[in-house]
């Protein structure tokens, strides 16, 4: 992730600071039983400081990144750090291959679920790599809901002190899934449903003050997002999660799902 993380820190003029966490699982059991605690957990946790503080050096000197430590579950602390130490954006790798297909088990999933602040994901660098600097097409995926106002007054703010060209996404569940997606349409769209749209998308632009293209894609709503993005050769895609945590989390199913078939990176706000 190394790559994404220095061109998020390029774009956004960003401090960037490194965090592992000690998983008192992975503790020896024989020396659980023969010595404290206390003693073996301080043990693992400045093996863990060495190991971090040679990690990436190149990418990342020790001078200029601070290197965080810290015991415990990897996503709960991963959120707590995050939280407590006033970050603005958490950056994460999702996996390759099958295991992605289990990302709702995932440490990922769980620190979407429990961030504050936004979160970047990303198909595993392994098998793709970043766009170039001056590439900045974000699209932001905006629903009707009340929550749209907060996503597109991010989307709106971070574009902007990013120099990001960004749209507006706006996706319909309509036809047969099978189809491929349909960009922009006209007739195909009930033309109550498309103004009744077209006026609370103007409507939000209006309350955040910015003014960007918008655009309408039919079909499988998760498969028109990511349709569209690749249409319109996007590098981020931004989307919701709920503003408040709760029995069921932040994150909603569409959102799982997004993050999990992006083929390009994710900002879940």
């Amino acid at each position: 992730m190394a790559p994404y993380v220095q061109r998020a820190s390029a774009i956004l003029r960003a401090k960037v600071s490194l965090i592992h966490v000690v998983d008192p699982g992975s503790f020896n059991s024989f020396a659980l039983v023969t010595e404290p605690f206390s003693e073996i957990s301080e043990d693992y946790l400045e093996i863990g400081r060495a190991r971090l503080d040679s990690f990436l050096t190149e990418a990342f000197p020790t001078s200029q990144c601070a290197r965080i430590v810290v015991p415990g579950d990897a996503a709960a602390e991963i959120a707590r750090v995050g939280r407590e130490g006033g970050f603005d954006l958490i950056i994460m790798p999702t996996r390759s291959g099958r295991f992605r297909q289990m990302l709702l088990g995932s440490t990922t999933a769980k620190v979407l679920n429990d961030a504050d602040c936004p979160v970047l994901t990303s198909t595993h660098a392994e098998t793709i790599a970043p766009r170039p600097l001056e590439h900045r097409e974000w699209l932001c995926a905006i629903g009707l809901n009340p929550d749209s106002e907060r996503v597109l007054r991010f989307a709106s703010r971070a574009a902007a002190e990013a120099g990001a060209k960004i749209s507006i996404i706006h996706a319909v569940a309509a036809g047969d899934a099978d189809l491929p997606i349909q960009l922009d349409l006209k007739e195909e769209i009930r033309s109550a449903e498309r103004e009744r749209a077209r006026q609370r998308l103007a409507e939000l632009q209006t309350i955040v003050g910015c003014d960007v293209p918008v655009h309408t894609a039919a079909g499988s709503v998760k498969d028109a997002l990511l349709g569209a993005a690749r249409q319109f050769n996007a590098d981020v895609l931004i989307v919701g999660r709920s503003a408040q945590p709760g029995s069921h989390g932040r994150m909603r199913d569409l959102t799982y799902t997004l993050v999990r078939d992006s083929p390009f990176p994710v900002v879940s706000v």
